[in-house]
């Protein structure tokens, strides 16, 4: 018999899709009270996984904040095209690593990205019944930024 407080099981990770979404020039707002501000296009990409397949609709853009600290966060908005529907996804995260490397990044240089901390929460919204695990589930991704795409790998939270 299991007591009230028994421990739950380690939740476990699931790969659900790999993504390498295509992106324009840095849209720089400037130095706001927040950060640096800026809007990065999304203008496609591809989706290729065990779970998920399709492609990254062009018009999305990362809403992002360059912090005084180093830390950039992420707020990511865009579309998946998949024979099963349209899927609306907003990813939120962080991004960090040495100075040298971030700045090199801020520049759209190639990085060794076993030096940044790439991480990030996706949510899912869809209409399509075939679509609906997307949105009863906790996903988790990480993330790689080279200088014309973000490379994307993204997991179910057992």
């Amino acid at each position: 018999m299991t007591d009230a407080f028994s421990n739950p099981a380690a939740p476990g990770l699931v790969p659900i899709a790999d993504l390498s979404v295509e992106v324009g020039a840095p849209i720089v707002i400037g130095e706001t009270a927040a950060g640096l501000r800026r809007v990065i296009p999304i203008v496609g990409g591809t989706v290729r996984g065990p779970r998920l397949n399709g492609r990254v609709q062009p018009g999305g853009a990362d809403f992002q904040i360059m912090r005084r600290d180093g830390v950039t966060e992420l707020e990511a908005r865009y579309v998946i095209e998949t024979d099963d529907g349209l899927v609306y996804v907003v990813n939120n995260g962080l991004r960090h690593g040495p100075k040298d490397a971030m700045d090199a990044l801020a520049r759209g240089e190639t990085v060794d990205q076993s030096l940044i901390y790439f991480r990030a929460i996706p949510r899912f919204e869809a209409s399509a019944p075939e679509l609906q695990w997307l949105t009863r589930r906790i996903f988790i991704c990480a993330g790689a930024r080279f200088p014309d795409r973000v490379v994307l790998r993204f997991f179910e939270l057992q």
